[in-house]
């Protein structure tokens, strides 16, 4: 493909289109006129040799290519967004910018607090935008880090991309608090007796230390498998269930949901969590500052958790 021949001006204008599934909306988005978006869906239509949006009723539906371009058309904006906004100069005080994370709930509730604190009081121009982690996004890492300015996972999923580094923490065992049949300590025939709650169950679960259990020969019996790490109390609460959870999450959550926290009867992996980021952002003064402030908190919530133990 001759990259001279496109017009990266159609780039946004696709994004509104497969997203507004309206011209007059996306028109109205983009700032331009319904005849010039009318205009620009003709052109797409052509080098995609596809309708991409089709009568649907009184609207308009997307075509099984427009589907298939909708889940990459926001990658690929971000991406030449960055590209054209690398700056050699950035001020904080003055900017007027997002930056998006994408995240677990868990890291969310660690850090997200001080780190939107600290880059409101020095940047109050910066709006923050967080997503959620996905499996397809961490089976996918290339094209995650692409389109976002920071990754919140822990070391031991991904190699070969630059990081910061934020805090530590360790896993803990978790039981409701009426659970009679749990004493003081667990051992390992309870966690091989006791039902399970894990997160996705998946071959890129980020939990190893529940991988580490089956690697001592305890195959877990799971009963309830969820999508984020907050939701686990609730479902262990006023249950005979067992689950992992890690100690920086526990505190601030596991008092109000009726569990008690144990520890585990095996050398469960630490946590070491990190921000990855893309390599194209290493020479961006925006990026820059982000990476210094992000650091500075990740040390900031480290020494707190390491002074309340």
């Amino acid at each position: 493909m001759n990259l001279n021949a496109l017009d990266l001006n159609l780039v946004p204008v696709l994004r509104a289109l497969l997203e507004e599934r309206n011209v007059t909306r996306a028109g109205r988005r983009v700032g331009l006129s319904q005849p010039a978006t009318s205009a620009a869906l003709s052109r797409l239509r052509r080098h995609f040799d596809d309708e991409l949006l089709s009568r649907a009723g009184n609207g308009y539906r997307l075509t099984p290519l427009g589907t298939t371009l909708l889940d990459r058309v926001s990658s690929a904006h971000d991406v030449l967004e960055r590209l054209f906004d690398t700056h050699n100069r950035f001020d904080p005080a003055a900017a007027d910018t997002e930056f998006t994370f994408t995240t677990s709930d868990y890291a969310l509730a660690v850090i997200g607090e001080q780190l939107s604190r600290t880059i409101h009081a020095e940047a109050p121009g910066v709006r923050l935008r967080f997503h959620q982690i996905t499996v397809p996004a961490v089976d996918d890492i290339a094209a995650t880090l692409a389109g976002t300015d920071g990754l919140f996972m822990p070391h031991g999923f991904l190699a070969d991309y630059p990081a910061v580094e934020l805090y530590e923490d360790r896993w803990l065992c978790m039981v409701a608090a009426d659970n009679a049949t749990v004493g003081e300590r667990l051992s390992q025939d309870d966690l091989a007796r006791l039902p399970w709650v894990v997160l996705h169950h998946r071959p890129t679960d980020y939990t190893p230390a529940l991988r580490q259990l089956t690697m001592l020969g305890v195959e877990p019996r799971i009963e309830v498998v969820v999508e984020n790490f907050q939701s686990m109390p609730f479902l262990v609460a006023g249950t005979g269930r067992i689950a992992l959870i890690q100690q920086r999450l526990a505190r601030k959550i596991a008092p109000a949901a009726g569990v008690r926290l144990l520890e585990c009867p095996f050398a469960a992996v630490p946590i070491k969590e990190a921000m990855w980021w893309h390599p194209t952002h290493r020479q961006d003064a925006r990026h820059r500052w982000l990476r210094e402030v992000v650091a500075r908190v990740g040390a900031q919530v480290n020494a707190k958790g390491s002074a309340d133990e």
